[in-house]
């Protein structure tokens, strides 16, 4: 009997996934607790595991199908792999020991080697060639013969790689083939005759050679990429937020000067303690913590005709990723200690990037800072983390000419910038919530007291 491979329980609200890459090819070998598929959701990515040893008989859900909780995704043998039919060929016609139902040890004549083939859900082609149902999708999609690739799966079978290897070599043949060297000109020598002097000729101007269309050999001027699932709901919601909320937007410039002289005073003694570095994020967590105190309608959220006024404190860091933004919460970070903040985030920074983070880590949240100054930008319009009403831009520190004291001095700035939901928070109110965190990040020892 197959072992069937299913969709795991995905989580709380999440009850479909998209399947991602593949691990293993059907007739692959696997051991228990082996990753073989990874599931997109639209919070994390999942991998499904073997469990147990066996064989990889057939993949019945593709790369970029959806799938439903407990829906099957393959099958698989159990126990040892089969021997690969390359060998089988090479064997001669054995006696074969096999154990019966009730334990009796019983010999039968092994059948003639043949090609083996994986059974898979899709029927061989007519042209006979063997290749798995992948291979010969992407065959057909890129239009190339699978009787000229050469199968190195299972029986000479062709396999993705197969296919994307005949490709690659294909492309780099045609790029590289030089073109046939023009034929050299040849003046015919003059008729024999009495000698004499021609007339001078005035040379016939060339002609400037005519544009032509750039030639393209071997490379697509377009491609179609899948929107991965979390960059389909981060486009959802981001177009919800901008429908759902009256959004508005205030800013505020941050001199930084007090907090890189403390962070250039305290940076190797924390290192050395802590194991961390000190960095922005702790400064403008606790800031953020002590304006949410001093306003906290912009820790709330809307349900209905009521507003949720929350009293705890989980402040969602948004981290950048290849597939876009992801946003672990610091769980009462009012209660965590500037080191504690700075380890915490380093790990989230570190999980996010190995796309390892669960979906505890990146649940809820009441309020969110998003630092685009990471990526060098200077001013944004950051978009609300429905259902939160309220979130923290930080931009780039850049040196800039100030007046102090009627003085005009350059000092390190930075443009922060405040989205809200105007439906709850007024103008007012939004404008003293970021002057409250220029106040406290101006003044760092500050942050010590609201903590």
């Amino acid at each position: 009997m197959p072992i069937e491979i299913t969709v795991p329980q995905l989580g709380e609200s999440i009850v479909e996934a998209t399947v991602g890459r593949w691990r293993k090819r059907e007739g692959d070998a696997v051991t228990a607790g082996e990753p073989l598929v990874e599931l997109e959701t639209d919070k994390v990515n999942i991998e499904v595991t073997a469990p147990g040893d066996g064989a990889l008989t057939s993949i019945l859900k593709r790369e970029g199908e959806t799938v439903g909780v407990n829906e099957t995704l393959a099958q698989m043998s159990a126990g040892q792999a089969e021997t690969p039919a390359s060998a089988q060929l090479t064997a001669q016609p054995v006696t074969a020991a096999t154990a019966g139902s009730n334990g009796a040890t019983t010999t039968a004549k092994a059948p003639a080697p043949v090609a083996a083939d994986i059974a898979t859900s899709e029927p061989e082609p007519a042209d006979g060639a063997r290749a798995t149902p992948l291979a010969r999708r992407i065959a057909a999609e890129r239009q190339i013969d699978l009787q000229a690739v050469n199968g190195t799966g299972a029986g000479g079978k062709v396999t993705q790689d197969d296919v994307e290897a005949y490709l690659v070599g294909h492309t780099a043949s045609a790029t590289a083939a030089p073109s046939a060297p023009a034929a050299p000109s040849i003046t015919p020598a003059p008729a024999p005759g009495p000698a004499r002097t021609a007339a001078p000729q005035t040379p016939t101007p060339l002609a400037p050679p005519m544009p032509s269309a750039p030639l393209v050999i071997g490379a697509q001027r377009e491609e179609r990429v899948r929107m991965s699932r979390r960059r389909q709901t981060i486009a959802k919601r981001l177009v919800e937020a901008q429908h759902s909320a009256a959004m508005l937007t205030t800013f505020n410039e941050i001199d930084m000067s007090a907090v890189m002289e403390v962070r250039k005073r305290r940076r190797d003694l924390f290192k050395e303690r802590y194991g961390v570095s000190l960095g922005y994020m702790s400064f403008f967590t606790k800031a953020v913590v002590g304006a949410l105190k001093a306003f906290p309608r912009l820790n709330a959220e809307i349900q209905g005709d009521e507003m949720v006024l929350k009293r705890y404190y989980d402040i969602g860091i948004a981290v950048g990723v290849e597939e876009g933004l992801v946003v672990p919460v610091l769980r009462d970070a009012d209660r965590l200690s500037f080191a504690e903040i700075e380890r915490q985030i380093a790990v989230y920074a570190e999980r996010a990037r190995k796309n390892q983070l669960s979906l505890e880590e990146i649940r809820g949240g009441t309020f969110t800072i998003s630092n685009g100054g990471t990526y060098g930008s200077l001013l944004s319009t950051p978009i609300l983390n429905g259902p939160q009403v309220g979130i923290l831009g930080m931009h780039k520190i850049q040196e800039r000419p100030i007046a102090v004291n009627g003085a005009v001095v350059i000092h390190p700035m930075m443009y922060v910038a405040l989205s809200y939901d105007h439906r709850i928070v007024d103008g007012t109110e939004a404008v003293r919530f970021l002057v409250r965190i220029k106040e406290l990040v101006e003044d760092p020892e500050s942050l010590l007291l609201e903590g």
